[in-house]
């Protein structure tokens, strides 16, 4: 019963976090573009940076940004916040539902780091706020005021973090977190920084008095790393997707190639919203993803040759011991009410239905067990692997 309502739970929390994700990325890609499009001309009246026209729907929009208050200032104004702020909400909330709670089987991988629950809650937590108290205190320094060196000492930061969560956590755990802290460092953003400074900025204006352009530059300066962050995220949030990234053996730097080949390709859209084609920052983008790829495939650990015929009775003794407490019409462990994924392997048939799901999971990657909290040896993937290439041929 309890681990059904978690599980629908997970559904519903999941579903939300998608759409307010979609929501606020979309907003943050939107304005974007709008800054880089508002043009001026003699026609422009004072204090607007500029109009743009667009139609769309069926319908035909007039934007214009002010510099100053409007002659007739709205009393409704959109904020453009709750977007931020229900994705982190919703994203904290599966953190904990699933990482937190489920902390021995999603979090904990004993064989890197023998944690107790609370510790490994502790340190998740720790690594979140002291994400935030780091990347603000660099953009208050004088280094904020230096973007490109910024984003370098920032991206190396990351990069630290990954190669660091990735030796303590499971390699789920890890990189979820990874995309924890930079989430976290977005909302933050907005919750401390961009909003405040906008509400003293519309304050002001209504009060008649002169606005600290050093409010709109910093809030602005905020708004642009979130932009740039927003595709690296995206691919932490569903990176346990992709076992031959997060579980190969320099997942780190797979996880910061993939990082910088979006923060690249999300600076060619930038730039070509502008007004400048540079095709060739697109294609910088493409050919560091490609690096990664040829990293990971030629860095791939090779499994042992097995002499002999490995014989099935000892695969389903394996298979018994490392899998079916999950991959089982009626699993054991107390965190799945039904097979992941709907993959069970309590039969012969089923077993070898997914033996090539079960060798990309547990023979080329170490994803399974989930955190190995079964112990399953280097040898024993090695005669799974030899039986299923048998298998395969």
């Amino acid at each position: 019963m309890i681990a059904d309502l978690v599980a629908w739970l997970n559904l519903g929390v999941r579903w939300l976090h998608v759409i307010a994700g979609i929501a606020w990325i979309g907003s943050s890609f939107y304005f974007m573009w709008l800054d880089a499009r508002l043009k001026a001309d003699a026609t422009t009246p004072a204090g607007v940076q500029g109009d743009l026209w667009a139609v769309h729907g069926g319908g035909f929009y007039h934007k214009r940004k002010y510099l100053s208050v409007p002659p007739d200032m709205p009393g409704d104004l959109h904020w453009f916040k709750w977007e931020a702020y229900t994705t982190w909400l919703s994203g904290f909330a599966l953190l904990g539902v699933i990482y937190y709670l489920g902390a021995p089987t999603w979090l904990i991988d004993a064989s890197k780091v023998d944690l107790a629950p609370w510790q490994a809650v502790a340190i998740g937590l720790a690594f979140l706020a002291g994400g935030w108290l780091l990347y603000d205190g660099l953009c208050r320094s004088p280094l904020g005021q230096r973007l490109r060196l910024f984003g370098v000492v920032w991206f190396l930061i990351l990069t630290g973090a990954a190669y660091a969560l990735s030796h303590i956590f499971s390699n789920r755990g890890a990189f979820i977190h990874l995309g924890a802290i930079i989430g976290t460092v977005m909302v933050a953003n907005v919750f401390l920084v961009i909003i405040p400074n906008q509400r003293k900025i519309v304050a002001a204006m209504l009060a008649g008095q002169p606005v600290d352009p050093a409010l709109g530059k910093r809030g602005k300066m905020r708004s642009v790393h979130n932009n740039y962050m927003t595709l690296p995220v995206l691919f932490l949030m569903v990176s346990n997707h992709y076992p031959m990234v997060i579980d190969h053996p320099l997942n780190w730097l797979l996880v910061a190639g993939i990082g910088l080949a979006g923060v690249t390709i999300r600076h060619f859209f930038n730039r070509r919203n502008a007004g400048f084609s540079e095709p060739m920052i697109l294609v910088g983008g493409g050919f560091i993803f490609l690096l990664v790829m040829l990293l990971a495939i030629g860095a791939k650990p090779k499994a042992a040759e097995i002499a002999g015929v490995v014989p099935f009775r000892e695969v389903q003794v394996i298979v018994r011991t490392h899998c079916i407490a999950c991959h089982s019409a009626s699993p054991t462990n107390p965190a799945f009410a039904s097979p992941p994924n709907g993959v069970a392997y309590d039969t012969p048939k089923e077993i070898r239905r997914y033996a090539p799901r079960i060798y990309e999971r547990a023979v080329a990657t170490d994803s399974m067990p989930l955190g190995n909290e079964t112990g399953m040896t280097r040898a024993e993937r090695d005669r799974l692997g030899a039986w299923i290439k048998a298998e395969t041929k």
